[in-house]
């Protein structure tokens, strides 16, 4: 079980939870993650809040391989109105701000957000961490080798699962010193790792629960999914709802997903495996 400090609410997760992607971009790797005016984004966050998302990811960066550059400003115009329309229509939503910009960071929490989400664990910003201190909200810390530019680059590991964990046994110790009191671990399946090391880390994930922090699994739709199965990424709901399965047996405390309402069915069915469940 653990309690995160939302801003001065708490976001509890006694079992696992959802949080549902919404894209302002227009080249997201998935077409229905993009949200690029801010009634589709009203309209999305309507849908996955009542198929039981607890939190929503808010974007307006594509980090898929051979996307598009934006600058902090550009992503700011793109993610602000969408973060405070869900914030005053839903003000119960934990609103989370993907991005590796401390500007679009400390304006999203202004705005409305309640969470950072941070695909460079602080590495593409210098001054993150000490921004994401001084906010006082958790702090989603992804691992990634290399940089925006060089990330999907023919990544090279020798034992990819004690490479991430000792990745991330290194940030919480320098996150916690910075002051950030609550950090998530997300292993960035997908970031700086082909197929063979995203299901070497998902069939070694239970490893993760030694750090004592939530794990993030954000594998929704993602290559590993429909380039070993031969398909496209619209196609990719049911690979992703079968490595959400694995992952939950395996420890993962929150899911980012595209799809909610399978992604809360395979919580409600995967929590009945538990001791003490009938």
């Amino acid at each position: 079980m653990f309690t995160l400090n939302c801003k001065g609410r708490l976001l509890l997760i006694d079992r696992p939870v959802v949080m549902g992607i919404i894209n302002a971009t227009p080249d997201s790797f998935y077409s229905g993650s993009r949200q690029q005016s801010v009634d589709g984004a009203l309209q999305k966050a309507e849908t996955m809040l009542g198929e039981g998302a607890t939190l929503l990811d808010i974007g307006g960066q594509s980090t898929r391989p051979g996307s598009a550059f934006l600058n902090e400003e550009e992503e700011l115009k793109r993610v602000l109105p969408a973060v405070e329309a869900i914030h005053l229509q839903f003000p119960d939503c934990f609103i989370s701000i993907d991005t590796y910009y401390s500007k679009v960071a400390q304006e999203a929490v202004a705005h409305g957000a309640s969470l950072v989400n941070d695909i460079s664990g602080g590495s593409f910003d210098a001054v993150m961490a000490a921004t994401v201190a001084s906010l006082q909200v958790p702090y989603i810390c992804m691992h990634v080798k290399g940089t925006v530019e060089t990330m999907h680059e023919n990544p090279a590991y020798d034992n990819v699962t004690q490479e991430v964990l000792d990745y991330f046994i290194r940030k919480i110790a320098a996150f916690a010193d910075a002051g950030i009191s609550d950090i998530i671990i997300d292993p960035g399946f997908g970031f700086s790792k082909n197929s063979a090391h995203n299901f070497e880390l998902l069939k070694n994930l239970e490893v993760f629960q030694q750090l004592k922090r939530p794990l993030l699994l954000g594998i929704s739709r993602k290559s590993t999914i429909y380039k070993t199965l031969g398909i496209t990424a619209e196609e990719a709901l049911n690979g992703s709802t079968v490595l959400h399965t694995a992952g939950l047996l395996k420890g993962a405390s929150i899911l980012r997903v595209h799809d909610v309402k399978e992604a809360m069915e395979a919580v409600i069915l995967t929590q009945h495996l538990r001791p003490g469940q009938n």
